[in-house]
Parts: structure tokens; sequence; C-alpha cells
């Protein structure tokens, strides 16, 4: 790791419980929302909303969204719980089918009203409200950032034995090699293709998003490009757990992973060749001045 990725590594690397929540809300100086993309999480959206409330009742949320792509029972939980529920199909139609979940959480920008946007994945299953403190205090507690990650333990379940830390297989033989290959200044970035994340809507509002699975780790890339590296932090949120999928069925994500990056790199000039295909939505600051 690079002198300069270790620098940041110390600047720039938080632990949830820095941030107490009861704290943020009094401090904040702009309202928050909270997006969760959703496609058949019915298992796993009632839990998290859950988790939710109490940063509603307390002042530290003002907006929780869910986007659903769902053909299970996703939708009508969410509602239970009061939160607002947007078809991805129904927001920016005029975009066609949705392509994916970059392309749900690019059109749920403009639902979104936060001045402050975290998004989080609706699959966890160890989820809990430091999910969302841990990612909005290096923001709420620091002008200079801009755009934070989250990072944690994945263990890895089989039937009924669990590994510890052996998830995330497509972070650890494809995204991170990537970074520390030809972006090694974010050497330090612990989980690149998380989908716990938390920006100034300012900022969002400026990238393009991927469509897909690659739409992580090239928010990521864009951000770093858009305001620096020392704009970028990353939490400690402990630990998450998620469904796991078969290997053969990583092939898929790991080429989207490797598209992402490598547009980018051909937009940097440092690749030859054609041009990855990849399909992204424009920045919403220039969508919304076509229309």
């Amino acid at each position: 790791m690079s002198i300069r990725a270790q620098a940041w590594q110390r600047r720039r690397t938080f632990h949830h419980d820095e941030f107490a929540a009861e704290r943020l809300a009094v401090e904040r100086d702009g309202s928050v929302s909270v997006c969760l993309p959703a496609r058949d999480e019915e298992r796993t959206i009632g839990p998290i909303l859950q988790e939710l409330e109490p940063l509603r009742e307390s002042g530290l949320i003002d907006q929780v969204v869910v986007v659903d792509d769902s053909d299970d029972r996703t939708a009508e939980i969410a509602r239970e719980y009061g939160v607002e529920v947007h078809s991805a199909a129904a927001l920016m139609p005029s975009f066609g089918p949705v392509l994916g979940k970059g392309d749900a959480i690019w059109r749920a920008l403009g639902v979104l009203r936060g001045d402050y946007v975290c998004f989080l994945d609706a699959d966890s299953q160890c989820f809990g409200g430091h999910f969302v403190s841990g990612l909005l205090g290096p923001l709420l507690s620091r002008r200079e950032v801009a755009f934070v990650k989250g990072f944690y333990r994945r263990p890895f379940r089989v039937g009924e034995l669990t590994l510890p830390d052996e998830g995330g297989r497509v972070t650890e033989l494809m995204a991170r090699p990537l970074l520390q290959t030809f972006y090694p200044d974010l050497a330090a970035i612990d989980q690149p293709l998380a989908g716990e994340v938390a920006a100034r809507r300012e900022l969002l509002e400026q990238l393009p998003f991927v469509t897909g699975y690659g739409v992580d780790i090239a928010l990521l890339l864009d951000a770093y490009h858009a305001v620096g590296l020392d704009a970028l932090a990353q939490v400690d949120l402990d630990v998450r757990q998620n469904a796991h999928q078969p290997l053969r069925e990583l092939g898929a994500m790991a080429s989207e992973v490797l598209a992402a990056v490598t547009s980018r790199l051909g937009r940097e000039g440092r690749l030859r060749g054609p041009a990855p295909d990849v399909t992204e939505r424009p920045p919403r600051l220039s969508a919304r001045a076509a229309a």
C-alpha cells in the first residue's frame, strides 16, 4: 500500500461507535434521506425498516424510501412500516426498462429530498441502526468529507456452517486487486463494492451511474475524481450477513465490476482497444437540464 493510501487510512477510517445517533440528530446541518433498492427482499426488508424507526423518531433521518423491483411482498411489507415505496419502473420512465441496481438508485434521486443521501442494501441479515449513524457521521461532522463507504466482516454461511471473514469473494478476487493496480490511492478502501454508502446530494447529482452491479465501484472512482481522496471516508460497521451465491454465478458480477473499472480507465486514456460495453445513466444535473 502506498504512503498516500496509508495516510488516508489513518485520517479517514472511523468506527460507527464514534457517531452517536442522538448527537448527530442535534448537530446535523441538513436533511437526510435513506434509500433501499430492493428486489424480492421480503425476508429482510421488515427487520431493516424496524431498525430505522428509532432513527426517524429521534430526528436523525427525515425520509426513508424503498425503491422496489420485486415480484414478492417486499413493497407491501415496506408500506406497513409507513415508509415511501416507489416502483423503480415508475421513476424516470422515459429512460425505458430498469437495468439493475445502479439504474434504480439513479432514478431514486428524483424522489429523495435530503441534502445527505444514504444508500443501504436491502438484503442485510445483521442490520442495525448504527449502519446509518456510522455512514452519516463523517459527513455531518466534517465539512471536507463528501462520500462515505461502509465496511465490515462478512461471514460465509453454508448450511449450518459459518466461516468468519470468508464472504466478499468478488471483492477480494476482483475489486481490490483492480484498485491496488490502477488506483493505488484507493488501495486502503476495505469494501469497494459495499452498497452501504452516504454522500452529499450535490456530489451524487454530478456523477453518472453505471446501471448494474458495477455501480458501487464506479461511484467510488467517480467521486474520487470529482472531489479528491481526502473527501472520501470509510466506516467500520462491524458485521454484515447476507445470502451468498454459488461460485459459478459470481462470474457475471465480476465481469460487471471489471467493465465498470475499465470504462473509467478508457476515459482516462489508460486503456487501449475497444471501450467496454457499460450502460450508464447521465449525471442527474445534466438529465434535469436536458428535460
